[in-house]
């Protein structure tokens, strides 16, 4: 499958507008949505770990990684819908910020 990841989120968030086009604190959704989906990996780690006696192991190593890949992509439609949804200043952050902590990196070594 070949995609643009970043038109991908887009297409995403230009759904999530027409369905969140009524609630006024949309901006504020965007960035608390992410907290949320935050929770669901930890509690993921969680039940991949066995961390609660009570439950024990209730989660896999792939729960995880899909609970993850949620953050990211709830984390890249915040940054689309606050840029006007436009792929390529996405793309330029994410770029931007890569190269700083590839820098960092880098200084490490």
């Amino acid at each position: 499958m070949n995609t643009d990841l970043f038109i991908d989120i887009a297409t995403i968030n230009q759904w999530l507008d027409i369905a969140n086009a009524k609630i006024p604190e949309d901006s504020a959704m965007r960035v608390m949505k992410i907290g949320e989906e935050y929770g669901e990996a930890v509690q993921a780690y969680i039940g991949m770990t066995g961390q609660n006696p009570r439950k024990g192991i209730t989660h896999t190593k792939d729960d995880l990684c899909n609970e993850l890949a949620d953050v990211a992509i709830t984390a890249l439609c915040a940054i689309a819908y606050f840029n006007n949804n436009s792929p390529i200043l996405v793309e330029g952050i994410m770029d931007d910020k890569i190269q700083v902590i590839l820098k960092r990196v880098r200084k490490s070594r």
